[in-house]
Parts: structure tokens; sequence; C-alpha cells
């Protein structure tokens, strides 16, 4: 039975360029309308986890990296309505979602902090970060969250991450580790791992990518840009990248990046 993966960057739910409306539920249903099996979501405002299976039809299952800053999602949503393009993540927070179809039935899920202060701290000092590098990477909670399911023919991992955008790409690096890490050693022994999500470092820059794509790990390779998806213990084509013109409605463009999905045979 082939799974159809797909992961994309919502921008929480702006159009690019930003506007003063929000279009997320636009976004999610174009990204769930041909049916994929697994969909992973980056940037989401947190009010709109309660909102994807209605507006997907698939079951989701979320993850909080940013908690909302006036500690209420509600209240986040009101003031950000005021203006999308302005607010963006500044009051509503930021999640993480992973979406299952009814082929999938889930076993558990998990997930992890990328960017913890103990781990700032080490990687800090293994990679002589700037200060001002250091500041930028404490100012937003990034996670990778799994959720492991079953299909009719097999178990499946799916590990979703959004690392941290700082200008400096060893620090999303190491944060991948951290994910791939935790990701392995939630899933069982031998069964099919999807690594998916924005990695926010390129291939010609990440030395983890490399490992992954080694025999050690087994992973897929990777495609330009930084939205991946990588597959392990299973064959897989090649992953791609949407053209603008599927995610084109009514004009305009619908967030700052394209969906990336993958066939799993």
């Amino acid at each position: 039975m082939a799974l159809l993966v797909r992961t994309w960057n919502v921008f929480h739910g702006n159009a690019s360029p930003p506007e003063r409306r929000s279009f997320l539920k636009e976004i999610v249903q174009l990204a769930t309308e041909d049916d994929p099996d697994v969909l992973c979501l980056q940037e989401l405002p947190v009010w709109a986890l309660g909102h994807l299976d209605d507006w997907s039809g698939m079951r989701s299952f979320g993850a909080v990296a940013a908690r909302p800053l006036l500690g209420s999602a509600e209240l986040g949503r009101v003031i950000t309505q005021l203006h999308h393009g302005l607010f963006r993540s500044a009051v509503a927070g930021q999640a993480n979602a992973i979406l299952l179809g009814p082929r999938l039935r889930p076993l558990g899920t998990d997930s992890i902090v990328l960017n913890p202060r103990g781990f700032r701290r080490l990687q800090g000092r293994k990679l002589e970060l700037e200060p001002r590098i250091r500041l930028a990477w404490a100012n937003e909670r990034r996670v990778c969250h799994a959720v492991r399911c079953l299909t009719d023919e097999r178990p499946l991992t799916v590990a979703n991450l959004h690392d941290s955008s700082v200008p400096d790409w060893r620090v999303p690096d190491s944060e991948l580790l951290r994910a791939a890490v935790f990701a392995e050693s939630f899933a069982e022994p031998g069964e099919t791992l999807v690594l998916a999500g924005d990695f926010n470092v390129i291939r010609e820059r990440s030395e983890t990518m490399e490992q992954l794509t080694s025999p050690a790990w087994g992973f897929s390779r990777p495609i330009s840009g930084i939205d991946q998806i990588l597959v392990r213990s299973a064959s897989s084509g090649h992953a791609k990248r949407w053209p603008d013109e599927r995610r084109r409605r009514a004009g305009r463009l619908l967030s700052d990046h394209a969906p990336v999905e993958v066939t799993i045979e």
C-alpha cells in the first residue's frame, strides 16, 4: 500500500506577501483535498490546533512550541485577527501538527524540545557561538514531535520538526541531529521512519543530513531547500516540491513555503 506523505510550513496562515486576513483554513483544506495519508504542518498558531480535524477530515496530533504571549490561545487569535500580516505569531504562539488519514491507526505520540537551555549551553560552547547567536537561539522554543501508527501492512513512525531560524547554519543542524536521535528512539527497531518538516538548513551546509543519509542511518537523500522529508526502512520516490501555481488561489500565493511530498511504497 503506497502512502502519500506531505509537509508544509504554513506561515501562520499568511499569504506571500502577508495580508491583513488569514488564509489558514484554505491552506489546510488545499493541503488535504487530495487525501494524503500523512500531513506534517509547521508554524501554526496555537489556537488552530482545535480546528484541524474539522478543516481537514483527518485526525490531528499537535505540539505547542511557543506558547501564546498572553497565555490564552483564543485571546491570541482575537488580537492577531486585527492584522495577520502584522502580528503573525507575536501573540498567538506557534505549534506543529501531524495529521493522519483514515488508513492509519495511531499507536502513540511523544515530543521533545529541540533547544532547551542545557542543550543550548552545551552546543554554544562546542560551536563557539557568538553572544548574538546564542541570544537569537533562546528567543523561541522549538519542538519535534512524533506519532507511531499502523497501516494494514506495517507500522510507521512520523516525526515532525521545525528547527530554529538563526544566522548560523550549525544551530538548526545540531537540532536536526537531536530530532533524529529522538525519532529513532521513539520508533520500534526496523520500522519505517519518516523525518519531515522545516529543517532551516540546506543539504549543502548540513553535516547532519550527510550523516543521516549515510549507511549508518540509512535515510533517503534530501532535496534542495530547507523543507524536507527523509524516509528510512522503506522504498520511496524522490521528494517533490509543489510548483507555485499549485498553491496560488485567487491570485495570491499561500504561505512563503511550498509543500513537499513523497510517496512511500
